[in-house]
């Protein structure tokens, strides 16, 4: 709440104050934001894009050998995804990026794009959607 307000009053965005000096892209900036007194309790700002109009948060999971196959997002578009279980294989257009459970990534969607479970386990992701 405290570092809120500092970045309001200097008039920069919240992550601006967390994100390390090395790292100028806020797709990922994984970076503790907060500490409780337990050793268990804290937050991490993973990163942080702009809205303009919309932003959709889903949750996901993928039988093994199941893919979702995704047109191109209109220009503007991004995506963060969070891998909770298993292991989410991530193709744009022909390439591809495996995201473990745990690990995240965040990426413009405005190119086809598929999620797939190619394990032999469950996948569990959560898709939050950035207009």
């Amino acid at each position: 709440n405290t570092l809120d307000r500092i970045a309001e009053a200097l008039g920069v965005l919240f992550y601006a104050l967390v994100q390390p000096p090395e790292t100028p892209d806020s797709a990922r900036i994984d970076e503790l934001a907060w500490a409780g007194a337990h050793p268990d309790s804290h937050a991490r700002l993973l990163a942080s894009k702009p809205a303009r109009n919309e932003v959709e948060l889903w949750a996901w999971s993928l039988a093994p050998g199941e893919r979702y196959d995704s047109p191109a997002d209109p220009s503007g578009w991004q995506e963060m995804l969070v891998v909770t279980a298993g292991t989410l294989t991530l193709w744009i257009e022909a390439q591809s990026r495996t995201i473990a459970a745990g690990d995240f990534h965040v990426f413009t969607s405005d190119r086809d794009h598929a999620y797939a479970n190619e394990t032999d386990a469950p996948l569990r992701f959560i898709r939050n959607v950035i207009y």
